[in-house]
C-alpha cells in the first residue's frame, strides 16, 4: 500500500529531516516533489492543488524559516496538512438509540461490500462494543450473493436474514426490520446490490430501501485498487444518496491508495474504516494521524498498540515483565510470547508497524520458523521447558524427532534462549542505574 507515494516521501523526510536552513527555493522544490509523488499515487488534482497550497503558504512562514529544526517543521506541516486532509481524527461507527440502528452498505459490484458487511458485524461483537448485529441479504443481483453472506455470517456467528426466491430487496428490508425488533438485535447491516457502474436503476433501488430501513449510516464500500474511479464513484453515490462515510479496502495490496487522500476530501463525509487484510479480523478503525505516518514513513504505532491491547492482558504482559527482569522466564513464557505475536499478525506486518522499520517488511522472512520452535518447545516434557533437568544430548535429540526438526535447529533455540535470560541478568536494576546516574532519580 502507498509504495510509490511512501518512498517517494521518506526520501523527503531523509532529505530534509537534517536541514538547518531553508529558503524559498529548495521550499518550492520540496513542494513540487510532494506534489509529483501524490499525483502519481493516483490523488485527485483538485485535491493536491488544495492540499499544496496549503503546505506552500505555512512553510513559507516565519514560523519554519526562523526555526531552530526547519526541515522538521517543514516535515510536520506536511504530515499536519495530510491528517487534515484526511478528516483529522477517527470517526467512529454512529448507533441510533431507537433499535435496531440501521447501517446499509453500498457500492460498485465487486468492491467487496458483502465481506465487509461481514467484517462490521464481526467488529461490532468484539472490540467491546457488545453488540448483537442482524445481516440481511438484499444484493438480489448477484449470484450466491445471500449464498455468501449466509457462509460469513456463520463463520462469525451472526444471523443472516433472507427470504428464499424473493427478488424484491424492500420486501426483504421490510420483513427484515420487523424480525430485528422481534428477536431484539440492536443492530442491522444490509447488504445491498451493486453494478459494474453506476445507473438510475441501482440509484433508484438503493433510495427506495434507504426510504424504508432509515440507516443511521450509509456506508460506501471503496475498492483502493481503482484510484480515481472510486473517488468519482464515491461522489456519485453521495450526491445521489448521501452517504455518511467510506469503509476503504484492499489497501493490503499494491494499491497507489490516492483514493483514501482523496474521498474525504471530495466527499466531506468521514473515513469510517480501512480493510487490511483478507480475513475477516481484518477491518480496523480508519485513523487519519496513523495513515499520514505509514505515508511518510514513520510507522504505524496507533494501530499496533490496539492489536497488543486486544491480544495481550495486561496481568500477562506486567507478569512477564516481572520474569523478564528477575531472568526467571521459562521455555513456557517464551512459547507464549510466540503465540501472542502470531494472534497479532504475520511478523512481516508487525515490522512495518514500527517507526523506521517499515521497509523490513518487504524483507524475505520466514514465517515458517516460528512453528519450528513452538514444535520443539511442545516436544519437551514439562521439566525441561521449566529447566528442571539439564537438555543434555540425548533429550536433545529426542525433541529433534518428537519435532520434526533437528539436532542443529534445536541447539540453536537452547542458545537463543540461554543468551537471552542471561542478557535480562546483566540488565541492570533501577537501583543499579541510579548509582550509575551518580544518585539522580529516574523522573
Amino acid at each position: 500500500m502507498f509504495g510509490a507515494l511512501t518512498n517517494s516521501m521518506q526520501k523527503l523526510v531523509a532529505a530534509f529531516a537534517g536541514k538547518k536552513q531553508l529558503s524559498e527555493d529548495n521550499i518550492s522544490e520540496a513542494v513540487s516533489q510532494v506534489r509529483l509523488a501524490l499525483l502519481d499515487a493516483d490523488v485527485n488534482y483538485s485535491v493536491v492543488k488544495t492540499f499544496i497550497k496549503r503546505v506552500k503558504d505555512l512553510a513559507l512562514g516565519d514560523a519554519v524559516i526562523k526555526s531552530v529544526t526547519p526541515g522538521q517543521q517543514f516535515i510536520k506541516i506536511v504530515h499536519d496538512e495530510l491528517v487534515k486532509l484526511m478528516g483529522g481524527g477517527e470517526s467512529a461507527i454512529q448507533i441510533a438509540d431507537t433499535k435496531p440502528s440501521v447501517i446499509m452498505m453500498c457500492g460498485l459490484q465487486g468492491s467487496g461490500k458483502t465481506t465487509q458487511c461481514a467484517k462490521l458485524a464481526k467488529y461490532l461483537k468484539k472490540n467491546n462494543q457488545c453488540h448483537s448485529p442482524l445481516l440481511v441479504a438484499c444484493d438480489l443481483q448477484r449470484p450466491a450473493a445471500v449464498d455468501q453472506l449466509k457462509i460469513l455470517g456463520e463463520q462469525i456467528g451472526a444471523p443472516v436474514f433472507a427470504i428464499p426466491g424473493e427478488t424484491d430487496p424492500v420486501k426483504v428490508a421490510k420483513a427484515a426490520l420487523d424480525l430485528a425488533k422481534k428477536n431484539k438485535h440492536d443492530v442491522m447491516i444490509v447488504d445491498t446490490a451493486g453494478r459494474l457502474h453506476i445507473d438510475e436503476k441501482l440509484m433508484l433501488e438503493l433510495a427506495e430501501l434507504k426510504e424504508i430501513v432509515k440507516p443511521k449510516e450509509v456506508l460506501f464500500v471503496a475498492n483502493a485498487t481503482i484510484g480515481q474511479d472510486a473517488v468519482n464513484t464515491a461522489a456519485a453515490f453521495h450526491k445521489q444518496i448521501a452517504i455518511t462515510g467510506t469503509i476503504l479496502t484492499m489497501l493490503d495490496g499494491n494499491a497507489k491508495g490516492g483514493a483514501a487522500i482523496s474521498i474525504r476530501e471530495i466527499t466531506g463525509q468521514p473515513l469510517k474504516f480501512e480493510g487490511v487484510g483478507e480475513k475477516l479480523d481484518d477491518l480496523q478503525l480508519f485513523s487519519p494521524i496513523s495513515m499520514a505516518d505509514r505515508i511518510l514513513g514513520m510507522g504505524d504505532t496507533i494501530n499496533l498498540v490496539r492489536k497488543a491491547q486486544e491480544h495481550i492482558k495486561e496481568d500477562d504482559a506486567k507478569l512477564l515483565e516481572k520474569k523478564l527482569r528477575s531472568a526467571t522466564f521459562t521455555y513456557d513464557d517464551y512459547l507464549a510470547q510466540i503465540q501472542m505475536v502470531k494472534k497479532m499478525g504475520s511478523f512481516k506486518s508487525l515490522l512495518g508497524m514500527l517507526p523506521g522499520m517499515s521497509s523490513l517488511k518487504d524483507m524475505d522472512f520466514d514465517e515458517g520458523e516460528f512453528f519450528k520452535v513452538e514444535a520443539i518447545i511442545q516436544s519437551m516434557t514439562p521439566n525441561e521447558r521449566l529447566e528442571k533437568c539439564e537438555l543434555v544430548v540425548s533429550r536433545r535429540h529426542r525433541i529433534a524427532k518428537g519435532s520434526g526438526t533437528g539436532i542443529d535447529q534445536v541447539n540453536k533455540l537452547v542458545k537463543s534462549f540461554q543468551r537471552a535470560k542471561q542478557m535480562c541478568k546483566n540488565m541492570p536494576n533501577m537501583k543499579q542505574l541510579e548509582k550509575m546516574m551518580g544518585g539522580a532519580r529516574w523522573r
